[in-house]
C-alpha cells in the first residue's frame, strides 16, 4: 500500500553560492520534504534515470515546456525526481535546458522506497530506480497519483502513458472545474 502524504526524508542537494568563488560555486544543502511541500500545491515526478532515453526526450521536456500551464492551474512547483545524485542531475538539467523543474536528487531511493515505487533495474545495469509515476500533493497529502502499468523489477522498459505532463493537466483542470462547481 502506498502512502497517503509524502514520505519524511532529506534530500542533499546542490545550490549555487557565488560567494565561493571558483569554477564551482555550489554548496550541499540538505531540504527536507517539509521544505518542498509544506503549504504548496506541489506535482512531482518521477523517472527511471537521468539521460536515459524517454526521461530525457518526452518525460522531463514536457513538464518544463508546460510549465506555465501547472502554474496557471495553481501549482506552486513542479519537481523531477530520480534516483540519482546531485551532480548528475544538475548536469543532466543542464543538457535539456531545464530552468524551472525543480530537479530533486533521491540518490539513495530513500523517498522512492518509502513511497513503494523502488524497483530493480539490474537486467539493464542501473541497480536500483525509479519506477516512473507523476503526483499531485497538496500540502504534503498526496492527492493523486498515476504510476505507469505493469510496475515490476527488471522490466525491458517502463513506458510512458498516464506519468506525462499532458495527463497530469488534464486531472488537474478537471480537479479545478470540480472545485469551482462545488464552492457556494
Amino acid at each position: 500500500m502506498r502512502p497517503q502524504t509524502v514520505p519524511d526524508v532529506t534530500f542533499h542537494t546542490r545550490v549555487r553560492n557565488d560567494a565561493l568563488g571558483g569554477p564551482n560555486p555550489y554548496e550541499w544543502k540538505d531540504v527536507t520534504t517539509a521544505d518542498l511541500f509544506a503549504g504548496k500545491d506541489a506535482v512531482l515526478f518521477a523517472v527511471p534515470g537521468a539521460f536515459t532515453p524517454a526521461c530525457s526526450e518526452s518525460h522531463l521536456p514536457a513538464f518544463e515546456a508546460r510549465y506555465d500551464e501547472f502554474r496557471a492551474l495553481g501549482i506552486d512547483a513542479v519537481y523531477c525526481l530520480a534516483v540519482n545524485d546531485a551532480f548528475v542531475l544538475f548536469q543532466w538539467a543542464r543538457s535539456r535546458s531545464i530552468e524551472r523543474v525543480v530537479m530533486l536528487p533521491d540518490g539513495n531511493g530513500e523517498f522512492t522506497r518509502l513511497m513503494g515505487m523502488l524497483v530493480r533495474r539490474e537486467a539493464q545495469g542501473m541497480g536500483l530506480r525509479s519506477w516512473r509515476y507523476a503526483m499531485h500533493v497538496t500540502d504534503g497529502r498526496i492527492r493523486r497519483i498515476f504510476a505507469e502499468p505493469g510496475f515490476r523489477d527488471d522490466p525491458p522498459g517502463v513506458g510512458l502513458t498516464v506519468s506525462d505532463a499532458g495527463t497530469m493537466l488534464d486531472y488537474l483542470a478537471d480537479a479545478r472545474r470540480g472545485a469551482d462547481r462545488t464552492a457556494p
